[in-house]
């Protein structure tokens, strides 16, 4: 008996390590017994000109010493890598502004129908990692020949996932490789996932398993993101509002990227990639499991889309024969809104004081 589980990013991204702050893994985690548990998952995702960079990693609890986690992809990976040690630590601190008191700053081809094909293999720690091709009922043929452990649960959210995009993850613990270079149990490796597609996807529905899903996603986009057309349209901030159709899914933080956070985490490594004009945004997702049957993309105004999962992943923005395309129109700055009102009350105060006063 093996349990889909899941930390529930962004996934992520955020976008992940055993300390202080959320860990994670954007994907369905399986061990035997349901011998391992996450607490929290946590993403990062950065697009910019048709790539997507996907980072995620896991911290986990339990006693068993071999596990693995399964994750649906929208395209074949350019390159999977480890990714940066630091970098979901220092966004979860950007995020998370404290009192400059406690601020430590002034320190310093096809597969066929039966068989899944392999179209990379690589290492990331711990992990042994495979890229697969193939129908649903085929991944799940390969995942049990090489020793991952299935519930039925997790067989079909594999076999539909698979409806939307045919390319898979698997990610297995290596845990004699573990213990040589000597990395803590429950330490997670940070993957970096690099996608050509044309536009930002993350999956969250492989986040329930059966409980509270909790989740953080930070987004590094060109444009700030919003939760509503009409509030991109018109400049007014989406922050602290929610995703529409998705409960518990609430845009908590966003900036410009600041000169400290690119410096700390374009000197992280292989974050290289990191651009100096993005925006910052920092999402989260707490809702019972049952809520979460959706997966997200970002259309081009930068308004966050989710859709049922299964979806053809570019489909969520661009739209199926029965559903409209995503509105794409020109968008104000962040903060035009207020501007206007304000200056709409000072030109207001202005012609009143103005007015001709009878003698």
């Amino acid at each position: 008996m093996v349990n889909k589980l899941v930390p529930a990013a962004a996934a992520t991204l955020a976008l992940f390590l055993t300390q202080a702050l959320p860990a994670a893994a954007c994907g369905g985690l399986i061990a035997p017994n349901g011998a391992i548990r996450l607490e929290r998952a946590t993403t990062l995702v950065a697009w910019h000109d048709g790539v997507e960079r996907y980072l995620t990693s896991f911290s986990y609890n339990g006693s068993a010493s071999s596990f693995g986690w399964i994750v649906p992809l929208p395209a074949v990976p350019e390159k999977v890598e480890e990714g940066g040690g630091w970098t979901l630590q220092r966004l979860f601190r950007e995020a998370h502004p404290q009192p400059q008191i406690f601020d430590l700053a002034f320190a310093a081809q096809r597969a066929s129908p039966t068989t899944a094909e392999v179209l990379q293999q690589v290492q990331v720690r711990a992990l042994d990692i495979t890229v697969l091709r193939g129908s649903g009922q085929a991944v799940l043929d390969w995942a049990a020949e090489n020793g991952f452990a299935v519930d039925a649960e997790t067989r079909a959210h594999v076999v539909h996932y698979a409806q939307g995009s045919p390319i898979f993850m698997a990610a297995k613990y290596n845990a004699g490789r573990a213990q040589q270079q000597r990395l803590l149990f429950g330490d997670g490796a940070p993957v970096l996932i690099t996608l050509k597609i044309p536009h930002p996807w993350i999956p969250f529905e492989v986040l329930a398993a059966g409980a509270q899903v909790q989740a953080d996603l930070y987004l590094l986009s060109d444009k700030p993101v919003n939760t509503s057309e009409w509030r991109a349209l018109i400049g007014v901030s989406g922050v602290g509002t929610a995703v529409q159709g998705a409960e518990g899914f609430t845009l908590e933080f966003q900036e410009k990227m600041t000169d400290s956070l690119y410096r700390d985490l374009s000197t992280d490594k292989n974050m290289g990639w990191v651009r100096k004009d993005s925006w910052l945004s920092y999402l989260t997702l707490n809702a019972p499991d049952d809520k979460v049957t959706y997966d997200m993309s970002v259309t081009p105004m930068g308004i966050v889309k989710v859709a049922p999962f299964g979806t053809k992943p570019m489909a969520i923005v661009d739209g199926t024969p029965m559903r409209a395309r995503a509105l794409d129109a020109p968008t104000a700055p962040i903060g035009t809104a207020m501007t206007l009102l304000l200056l709409g009350v000072v030109v207001a105060a202005a012609l009143w004081i103005l007015k001709p006063r009878e003698a």
